[in-house]
């Protein structure tokens, strides 16, 4: 056992600072989500355990996920990310039309045989990352092109914000951020970008004009705009949002004796930063801060030091994925922004998110460990992308 143990870590490759935070906010979450559980066991008549345990098996999948996507050759990405690409599209259609419906929304579908619901979305973050990557990096020859480079981009970052949006805008949005970044990195021009970014616009309008969520968008702007003047149903969840943070002090309540996650919808998720701040106080919400933009740091100086343009561009396009939505979910807890449901990445408590989390964590290690140790390429499919 031991030596199983022994030579599982001996290849353990990529930046160990990254392999250190992934510890560090597993382990913060398993406290936060099992203090934040209690409500949640109660109304559903179990214990706190068995949601720690379940949280906890997600947990250890996810790095064994993480594991197996560092150890193979991120160069092999691109490939995939055409076969990903294939898939999600139908899943996001069908998700549409056939999944489990919750507040007007149609985000999940659920896996036959395992009790799990599954969030499309989840999939498409990752399909439609790579595949712009791969994209960018293979067309930088005749990146201004608009037949061979322009429309490919524009059609595929417009149907997938289309797909998402429809149910879950706030995910769409911040997808849709990760891939203006990567089209300006990508050295697509400037005038190209604009009309991505004008696409973008009507087609959110439309969305908000149209969709099946308009009442509840314009509810949560107008409530975030003018809390003083929205009725306190509506404004529950970030009233007691800011409780939370406020009566954590500078040290917080200390582990386990959070008072508002008997109040809060969702404080082992969307709210979990909230519960860890009045637990742990300032001092804990700003650690969890410095993790994450340490994290930033630490993929920044892979994406300088990669030596190909699709692992610069595959490792920001995570990295930035992974770190917006963290500081979204923390803006929202501290009352920066409008509700959005966003979770804290490797954070909140969460099946699926959690392991395609763990996923892009793995392809950023891949990454760093093609910098550490450079290896020749010898497949025809890699050998493209190099």
């Amino acid at each position: 056992m031991n030596q199983a143990i022994s030579n599982v870590l001996s290849n353990l490759k990529g930046d160990r600072w990254i392999w250190l935070i992934v510890i560090l906010l597993s382990v913060l979450s398993l406290l936060a989500v099992y203090s934040a559980t209690g409500t949640l066991a109660y109304k559903h008549e179990k214990s706190n355990e068995s949601y720690l345990v379940k949280h906890m098996a997600m947990i250890i999948g996810g790095i064994a996920l993480m594991y197996i996507s560092h150890r193979l050759d991120y160069r092999w990405y691109a490939g995939i990310s055409k076969i990903l690409m294939v898939i999600t599209i139908p899943l996001l259609m069908y998700t549409l039309v056939f999944g489990n419906h919750v507040n007007d929304a149609s985000r999940w579908i659920a896996i036959p045989g395992t009790g799990l619901t599954f969030q499309t979305s989840d999939l498409a973050k990752l399909a439609l990352i790579t595949y712009l990557a791969r994209t960018l990096s293979r067309k930088q020859e005749n990146i201004k092109d608009v037949k061979q480079s322009f429309i490919p981009i524009m059609g595929a970052v417009c149907l997938v914000f289309v797909l998402i949006a429809w149910a879950n805008l706030s995910t769409a949005l911040m997808l849709f951020g990760v891939s203006i970044l990567l089209l300006i990195m990508g050295r697509v021009s400037v005038k190209q970008i604009a009309v991505v970014c004008v696409a973008g616009v009507m087609l959110l309008a439309g969305i908000m004009m149209l969709g099946p969520r308009r009442h509840m968008y314009i509810t949560r702007i107008q409530t975030f705009m003018h809390p003083d003047k929205a009725d306190k149903d509506k404004s529950f969840q970030s009233d007691h949002s800011k409780i939370a943070i406020a009566t954590g002090g500078v040290l917080g309540k200390g582990p386990g004796n959070s008072t508002e996650r008997n109040y809060l919808p969702h404080p082992y998720s969307d709210f979990i930063y909230a519960t860890i701040v009045e637990e742990y106080g300032l001092l804990g919400g700003f650690m969890l801060v410095g993790i994450y933009l340490f994290l930033l740091y630490r993929c920044i100086k892979i994406v300088t030091k990669a030596p190909k343009a699709f692992g610069a561009l595959l490792a920001a396009g995570l990295s930035f994925s992974l770190t917006i939505q963290a500081f979204a979910n923390m803006a929202v807890a501290v009352g920066l922004g409008p509700v959005t449901g966003v979770p804290l990445p490797l954070v909140s408590m969460g099946g699926t998110s959690i392991l395609f989390t763990s996923i892009a964590f793995g392809i950023i290690l891949s990454v760093s460990r093609d910098i550490d140790e450079p290896k020749k390429v010898v497949v025809g499919e890699i050998r493209e992308v190099a």
